[in-house]
């Protein structure tokens, strides 16, 4: 399984540790989105520990448990444009443990132009011990203030296959500290979840929210609808899956950054 959707709330909220503004791109639907750091407006170092809790395991548009959610614990360290991080994961209703630990560096290419590169090593432990590396890059766009383009890229070396999330954030400050951004994505397969079909994964929408609690303590959460698509039906109908294959999920974040 493949998840970076704790390390994409991690990234942005770590670019936070200031006040929270209007133009915040968490984009924690994302579960391969590596969102940047920006660089630091005060000490060299930062780091941020992070809880949280997702009511389902949902990552390429599948939900990877068979029932309950998932809680996550991470923590980060950022040195200029260089972001190390360790997350664990571990399902509340069955046997299932997942670490990610990895790195990513942020360059700007313009002004307005970010672009995102890194490495992460998985492993899980279910009724299966998994394994996998994955080498991942995003770009995003912030020329429009009410308006956030990106796109995020993952190979995974054990696949052999890549995936691709298209996204637009509109984030608005409604409160003094308070955030709401609606998004959508639409999600590519290239042999990553599947090996024998190739295009459209799934489309996604949703609405995430974050608050300031204190200057250095933000809590995040979001709830998120998928659709699925060409890629998710063909496997489905292989294995002879008649459930619905959408998903509504949600998740909720408690983090400090010091």
């Amino acid at each position: 399984m493949k998840n970076t959707l704790t390390l994409t709330l991690l990234t942005c909220l770590i670019s936070m540790a200031a006040p929270a503004a209007a133009d915040t791109n968490s984009a924690i639907d994302d579960s391969h989105s590596t969102n940047k750091f920006t660089p630091n407006q005060g000490s060299e170092t930062q780091y941020l520990i992070d809880l949280g809790w997702d009511s389902d395991y949902i990552s390429e548009g599948r939900n990877n448990l068979d029932k309950g959610g998932i809680f996550w614990s991470s923590a980060a360290v950022q040195h200029g444009n260089l972001n190390v991080y360790a997350t664990m994961g571990r399902a509340d209703s069955q046997h299932y443990t997942e670490w990610n630990l990895g790195l990513e560096y942020s360059i700007a290419l313009t002004e307005n132009l970010e672009t995102t590169l890194g490495y992460q090593r998985i492993e899980s432990y279910g009724d299966e011990r998994c394994s996998d590396n994955e080498l991942f890059g995003s770009l995003t766009y912030s020329g429009v203030e009410w308006l956030t383009p990106s796109i995020n890229y993952t190979y995974a070396t054990e696949a052999s296959g890549y995936f691709v999330e298209a996204s637009l954030h509109s984030s608005w400050e409604l409160l003094d500290g308070f955030t709401f951004t609606p998004y959508v994505t639409q999600a590519f397969d290239f042999q990553y979840a599947t090996e024998d079909h190739n295009g459209p994964n799934h489309f996604q929408f949703g609405v995430e929210a974050e608050y300031q609690l204190a200057q250095n303590v933000i809590i995040s959460g979001h709830i998120s609808h998928t659709i699925a698509q060409e890629d998710i039906k063909l496997e489905a109908k292989m294995d002879e899956v008649e459930s619905s294959l959408d998903q509504t999920f949600a998740g909720v974040h408690l983090t400090w950054v010091f």
